[in-house]
């Protein structure tokens, strides 16, 4: 059996924000915005007469000022589609920190992306993340999930794609989400099960402040890592939900001071103000202060 790969470092994940490759404007503005990872789209925000200007443009981007303090994402289109193999031969040559494959559907797609990078000799570091947006990527989520733990597999990623997903089974966009929740929580314990993050699918009217903090108040609450988002206006809401709260970050270093004592060293268990605490919890504590860490390291001076 396949082992899961080590613990890799922390990402922060809490706003992704997708950026047409076609959008210049868009494109430059990516550099003042306070977004964790910026996803460069190729695939169904550009036109398949506009493909060819997309790349174009992404090769100067990133022939420009860094992406400071972001993760940098290409969404390419399918492998198997008349754009795929262009799309890749540019991450190759501006290798970003992931691609991002579209409508993976069996772990076989991840396995070829892998070959076809280190083949391209590709760094280990240019990682794979997987849009999980069709009935067949849902039911083969977790062969998808532990493929990431083949030798050589770069999986790093899921990320949920719900509007193709309604599309291909008709679920109605209502609020909520009650009838798309037992697909959401495949994904992400699928995610979970091998080490993976998982993100949330955008909120399509960035206009309704309102009801994307409920939704990114729900996901948070499913164990999302974050959002995908498709406006600015989304940032903010979504790194206050996906972030630790200041009463979460008070309530880890507790558990952490609390282990630090002298008198809990080989215990598995303590007592913490009449409350019973594992080293299970000591690990999320852990966790959660890194990620704190990470979020104000992000923050401009």
């Amino acid at each position: 059996m396949n082992q899961i790969p080590p613990f890799r470092s922390l990402s922060l994940r809490r706003s992704v924000l997708s950026v047409p490759a076609i959008n210049l404007r868009a494109l430059e503005k990516s550099h003042s915005l306070d977004c964790d990872a910026v996803i460069f789209d190729l695939e169904d925000s550009v036109a398949p007469e506009n493909k060819g200007q997309a790349r174009e443009n992404l090769r100067a981007f990133f022939a420009g000022p860094p992406l400071a303090g972001k993760e940098r994402v290409i969404r390419i289109n399918s492998l198997s589609s008349e754009f795929g193999a262009a799309d890749l031969d540019l991450v190759k040559a501006l290798l970003p920190d992931a691609v991002l494959l579209p409508k993976v559907d069996e772990p076989r797609v991840i396995a070829e992306t892998s070959d076809l990078l280190a083949d391209a000799q590709a760094p280990e570091e240019l990682r794979i993340w997987a849009m999980i947006e069709t009935p067949r990527g849902v039911l083969n989520v977790g062969a998808i999930a532990e493929s990431g733990c083949m030798p050589g597999a770069r999986l790093d990623c899921l990320v949920v794609g719900l509007n193709d997903l309604r599309k291909e089974t008709g679920v109605l966009p209502q609020p909520g989400r009650n009838f798309l929740a037992p697909w959401l929580m495949q994904i992400i314990l699928a995610a979970k099960a091998y080490g993976l993050d998982a993100l949330d699918s955008v909120f399509n009217d960035f206009r309704d402040a309102e009801g994307f903090d409920v939704e990114c108040g729900q996901g948070r609450a499913m164990g999302f890592s974050g959002k995908m988002l498709i406006h600015p206006s989304q940032i903010s809401a979504a790194n206050r939900h996906f972030g630790p709260s200041e009463e979460e970050i008070a309530e880890a270093q507790a558990i952490i001071s609390a282990f630090a004592d002298p008198a809990a060293r080989g215990l598995n268990v303590i007592n913490a103000n009449g409350r019973m605490i594992e080293r299970l919890h000591l690990v999320q504590a852990e966790a959660l202060v890194h990620k704190a860490h990470l979020i104000s390291a992000r923050k401009p001076a």
